[in-house]
């Protein structure tokens, strides 16, 4: 049995968001909750929010047990991109886009 999170359009790029994930993919929960409350990035922190989630669904929803818990997926997509232009050199347009994530957790028993 398998639970599931899922946050969309997160306002952090997937590149930097897919360093943290990384990490944790296919660690036990409390592994990776000690990885993401020590790591300094601010991805580890809406990461620990989502599994956090998956957690209380695996708990609350499929009674699991909390301690046989591990990262079965753990992955980021990319979202939605909000382009903004600005002025440029020599009165050009540049553009800078806004990256968003789409971020996806499932844990299961062992």
């Amino acid at each position: 049995m398998e639970a599931k999170a899922i946050v969309k359009s997160l306002r952090i790029s997937p590149i930097k968001a897919r360093l943290v994930i990384d990490l944790i993919r296919g660690k036990d929960v409390s592994v990776a909750l000690n990885i993401l409350n020590n790591r300094n990035k601010q991805s580890s922190k809406l990461i620990l929010k989502v599994l956090n989630s998956a957690i209380a669904n695996a708990v609350n929803n499929f009674k699991l047990d909390e301690n046989k818990l591990y990262v079965k997926e753990a992955r980021v997509d990319a979202g939605p991109v909000m382009k903004r232009h600005m002025f440029d050199s020599r009165s050009h347009i540049g553009h800078k886009d806004r990256r968003t994530s789409h971020i996806v957790i499932v844990v299961a028993e062992k």
